[in-house]
């Protein structure tokens, strides 16, 4: 059985026409990776305004670790729709987002005592997680790292790596955040071994603890404990050990971003856990609401009571919909059926994709990633490293002409991320990496 189905050229007349609409109405500043309207989705299928259905290997940019419109999500914002849309959780408490709290507080690695706070975005968590440890420790200096990314706003875009995107035209940025070099295994230096290389690294780490900020100074350093944006990196163990060390020995904050790697994407219910390490904070969203917008910073309660009473909260914080949309995926993913099925899933794309780098080294030059977190580098040459800007461009184009959605990642935005539903069912998947197959071979 075939999952996709193209009725029409893709992109089709309908998706041309509300594209143009778009374009019309909406800001350039809006990026757009496909350009395909879509009418409904379901499970790891998307169809789209003129009839056409895909597999989607995007996911919502990592939100829809359960898939498109999973029926325990959908019948809890269903229910709860009909008795409570909107109060504040400022002027008012709730239940629904008191039993977000306590579930996260619940399943968030460590054992020592936890509270939450609750927000709209990734940006906003991460944002809050520094108002946090600020307020906590009473120090401003933030450390984050080279291809990072963190969010949009202001503070996180200070934060954020990949200036040209990200960044450019929208200075200044909020100061006191230092940036230091990430031990990116696959463009480390030549005559280095990967041991070396790290180690070298958190020398680097240490070394700007005297060359550019005094410890004294810094109230947090976060990491991504797999970078997302940046291109699917798993951090070295040794790295993000050495990050806890130093956040122990000198009073900082050690906050670790998973709004990305988080809910089961690398195979665990947090990337952390799979390097037996406990930050402070963390930060959690996108796969959190299963494409509802929510997301959290969750911590130990005695630097989670750092700020005053109203530093932290918003309009829509902790939204009642949002809240039971987040209980229910929750509960969907922290199961150990689930997770199991995301390291299936990841097993068979990282097999698929080690295979096509076997077949095609003048192209692919690294595949990486956690669980079923993963991305494929394109490089010119495999001896230079190139990066290959264009060839994934055309990688992309050629999926989803092929019927398959995938994006771009990467600091040089030449790696494909695959971040399908960690549920989907093996012969969807099997599709899926058929057409990859069908389209690396037609650019190599």
């Amino acid at each position: 059985m075939s999952y996709i189905n193209l009725q029409t050229a893709v992109p089709g007349p309908k998706s041309d026409a509300i594209v143009a609409r778009r374009t019309a109405a909406v800001s350039a500043g809006n990026g757009k990776l496909t350009p395909i309207a879509v009418s409904k989705a379901s499970g790891a299928l998307v169809t789209d305004v003129d009839g056409n259905t895909f597999i989607d290997f995007a996911g919502g940019i990592g939100t829809l670790a359960a898939g498109h419109c999973p029926p325990e999500i959908v019948s809890a914002l269903q229910a709860q729709a009909a008795d409570l849309v909107h109060m504040c959780s400022i002027v008012s408490s709730y239940e629904q987002m008191i039993d977000v709290a306590e579930m996260l507080n619940a399943i968030t690695p460590g054992d020592h005592a936890k509270k939450t706070t609750l927000s709209n975005s990734g940006a906003e968590a991460v944002e809050a997680a520094v108002k946090i440890a600020r307020a906590y420790t009473g120090k401003q200096g933030v450390v984050v790292f080279e291809g990072a990314y963190h969010g949009r706003t202001n503070m996180t875009m200070a934060m954020t790596s990949k200036y040209a995107l990200f960044k450019k035209g929208f200075g200044p940025f909020a100061p006191e955040v230092y940036r230091l070099p990430y031990p990116n295994i696959y463009r480390r230096p030549d005559g280095m071994d990967e041991e070396q290389f790290v180690a070298y690294a958190c020398w680097q780490l240490e070394n700007a603890l005297i060359s550019q900020v005094d410890p004294s100074a810094i109230a947090a350093i976060v990491i991504e404990p797999v970078q997302g944006e940046g291109g699917f990196l798993p951090t070295p163990a040794p790295f993000l050990q050495k990050i806890r060390d130093l956040c122990d020995k000198h009073g900082i904050v050690m906050i670790a971003d998973e709004i990305q790697c988080g809910f089961g994407r690398t195979g665990k219910l947090f990337a952390c856990e799979h390097y037996d390490i406990v930050p402070d904070l963390i930060t959690t969203g996108k796969s959190l609401g299963g494409g509802m917008p929510i997301a959290a910073v969750t911590g130990k309660a005695e630097i989670m009571d750092g700020p005053h009473p109203g530093g932290l909260g918003g309009t829509y914080s902790g939204n009642p919909l949002a809240c039971v949309a987040a209980l229910a995926s929750m509960k969907l993913i922290n199961t150990p059926e689930f997770l199991s099925r995301a390291m299936e899933v990841g097993m068979k794309m990282r097999g698929e994709m080690e295979a096509l780098q076997r077949e095609y080294p003048h192209l692919i030059g690294d595949v990486r990633g956690l669980g079923s977190m993963l991305a494929m580098e394109l490089v010119k040459d495999p001896a230079t490293k190139e990066p290959n800007m264009d060839a994934t461009g055309a990688l992309t184009a050629a999926t989803l002409q092929r019927g398959l959605i995938t994006i771009r990642a990467g600091l040089y935005s030449n790696c494909l991320r695959l971040l399908p539903p960690l549920n989907i069912a093996d012969d969807v998947l099997d599709e899926g990496l058929a057409v990859l197959r069908a389209s690396v071979a037609d650019i190599a």
